[in-house]
């Protein structure tokens, strides 16, 4: 329970100081009561940039914006602030402003987004200190217009080379630095704002284009920018009304100015024709009106150092500065582009280029392509060479024995070969083949690749290399065709042997029938021996038993009357007719019968 306890009263301390910490911002915020914009509905006229072109003055041709080269001195100061007061209407009324000299614009100068980048697309607005002191500007002062309602900033916005947004062609004056340095002034068309040859670093819209080489141009801008105005009234009325005023401009040495004069609508400050008479007095060549009236801020090393119109917040007795959108912020001498193109560092204002890298964003090779000729390219440590190549300019092969990128492999070919200085094939000389070179060529061929044949009588093998037939082969290759020679003359006795037994006369029979056959007979010559000896066994037993002799065939006809025939009878002998009749019997010779 007290862990529980400690946890809630910890989490209602950070409420409270979070509280506490937003009160105390909006304690400094104005009621952005003193508001001077130009137009009643939206922002910027509705015609092209065609209409602009069409309208100006023949003098200008088609050219709707004016070009300068600006100063680049390294060796002088980054700017020179001024303070000054004024007396307007023949000192009936004093204005208290700043006007800051840049030397150096380009590398000095930078259009920041409200409190840094994507300040615009998330629609913020945030005070001029603020933006400053986070950027490290010097001097900063409030740019471009934007929406009260939304934050959203308004115009074309260009921010350290990068395209924040585009108008779409919205016809105001814009003041924006090329990356060669040109300052430009004027009515821009969209592809003028995407032009890539010579591209945008910064650029900010602001109304009404104050001073054209030298002349003031207001009556011209009022045509082309023509349209209502909000709060204030009419746009002739924005230009008319005495209030506090921010400009930008150059003088004709290029130099960029910044100008500020605190007022108030209505009640202090200048109009626009003041501002214009005033900036043609102190040599301003080209010059257009920013953001005035309580958005109207100059701060000095990220400290307000101008006087706001706008009440605070808390407490009306109090002046507030209001939070605006665009920031102009002269700063330390940043290099073109900041990051020296990733190939160097920014000193002064100046890159200072790694090894490889030149020019002024050390964004050149020193090795250009013609250096490396037609078997390389240019890198930022010189000339890498292709395979089978070297030399500063990649101009040399590689030496015998190497190939490859840089010429660092070995090649490992045999017999003298040589390899291919970019992948390491290997060239065999005559009379080898092989991957390597390893193998001399086969019995029979010779030369490149092996790819002849020999040409010996006899079909005898000839010099691997020459083909000459009048050649002493090594003695492994001499083994080796004795060994040859040997095994195909047996191969060759044994074919012969077995064609002379295939020409032979073959018997009719077979072996294996001439083996039945005697089988056969020698089995019936024993069955006859068999025979043959049981008969004297029965002439045997009867020469020992004679009482076995006393009988005679009687033949069957004698026994039923028909004529016999004479039976002769011996004692001890046995007389049988010679007939195989069934008719026949016999009698023994001991009964009586004659």
């Amino acid at each position: 329970m007290a862990t529980e306890r400690v946890k809630c009263c910890y989490s209602w301390l950070l409420l409270w100081l979070c509280i506490r910490a937003s009160e105390s911002r909006n304690t400094r915020r104005s009621l952005d009561d003193d508001l001077l914009q130009p137009y009643t509905q939206g922002h910027g006229p509705a015609h092209s940039h065609r209409h602009v072109r069409d309208c100006q003055a023949l003098i200008y041709g088609n050219t709707t914006y004016e070009s300068w080269p600006s100063r680049s001195r390294s060796r002088q100061p980054v700017v020179d602030a001024n303070v000054f007061v004024t007396d307007v209407e023949k000192g009936t009324r004093w204005v208290l402003g700043h006007m800051t000299v840049v030397h150096d614009p380009l590398k000095t100068v930078s259009v920041l987004e409200p409190g840094g980048p994507g300040g615009c697309n998330m629609k913020h607005r945030v005070s001029v200190e603020d933006t400053a002191k986070a950027a490290g500007c010097l001097y900063a002062q409030n740019g471009g217009f934007f929406n009260t309602q939304s934050g959203g900033c308004l115009g074309n916005v260009v921010s350290s080379g990068r395209l924040v947004q585009d108008s779409g062609g919205l016809q105001n004056a814009q003041f924006g630095i090329r990356r060669d340095g040109t300052l430009v002034f004027g009515y821009l068309s969209q592809e003028d704002v995407l032009d890539e040859s010579n591209p945008f670093v910064q650029l900010v819209s602001g109304v009404i284009w104050l001073l054209r080489n030298g002349t003031i141009y207001i009556n011209e801008s009022l045509q082309a920018e023509c349209s209502e105005t909000q709060e204030t009234g009419s746009l002739k009325y924005f230009v008319d009304v005495v209030s506090a005023r921010t400009a930008v401009g150059h003088d004709k040495e290029g130099r960029l100015i910044l100008f500020q004069i605190d007022g108030q609508t209505n009640r202090r400050g200048m109009n626009l024709w003041q501002v214009a008479e005033f900036l043609k007095k102190n040599g301003v060549i080209n010059a257009i009106n920013l953001d005035g009236g309580g958005s109207s801020t100059y701060v000095v090393n990220g400290s307000l150092a101008s006087y706001p119109s706008d009440h605070c917040t808390s407490d009306s007795r109090w002046r507030c500065s209001r939070e605006v959108a665009t920031v102009l912020c002269v700063h330390q001498r940043l290099c073109q582009p900041t990051n020296c193109s990733e190939h160097g560092e920014c000193v002064d204002g100046r890159c200072q280029c790694e090894e490889g890298w030149q020019g002024a964003a050390c964004d050149t090779l020193v090795c250009q392509p013609p250096t490396c000729g037609c078997h390389g390219f240019c890198t930022a440590s010189g000339c890498i060479c292709d395979a089978g190549w070297r030399g500063t300019n990649c101009s040399e092969a590689c030496l015998p024995g190497f190939y490859g990128d840089g010429c660092t492999k070995t090649c490992s070919c045999f017999n003298n070969g040589s390899c291919d200085p970019v992948n390491g094939r290997c060239v065999c000389p005559p009379g080898f083949h092989g991957d390597t070179c390893e193998q001399a060529c086969p019995l029979g061929f010779f030369g490149a690749s092996c790819a002849q044949e020999c040409q010996c009588d006899d079909l005898c093998p000839c010099d691997p290399q020459t083909g000459s037939c009048n050649t002493t082969l090594p003695v492994d290759t001499t083994n080796t065709l004795h060994r040859a020679g040997h095994c195909l003359a047996k191969q060759m006795l044994t074919s012969w042997r077995q064609e002379e037994e295939s020409h032979r006369e073959q018997p009719y029979l077979t072996e294996r029938s001439w083996l039945i056959t005697t089988l056969v007979l020698t089995c019936l010559l024993l069955a006859s021996l068999i025979v043959s000896c049981h008969q004297v066994c029965r002439r045997s037993v009867t020469s020992r038993f004679p009482e076995r002799q006393d009988y005679s065939y009687v033949p069957l006809r004698d026994i039923n009357g028909a004529p016999s025939c004479s039976v002769k009878t011996r004692k001890g002998s046995l007389g049988v007719e010679d007939s195989d009749s069934q008719d026949e019997i016999w009698s023994p010779s001991h009964s009586g019968r004659s």
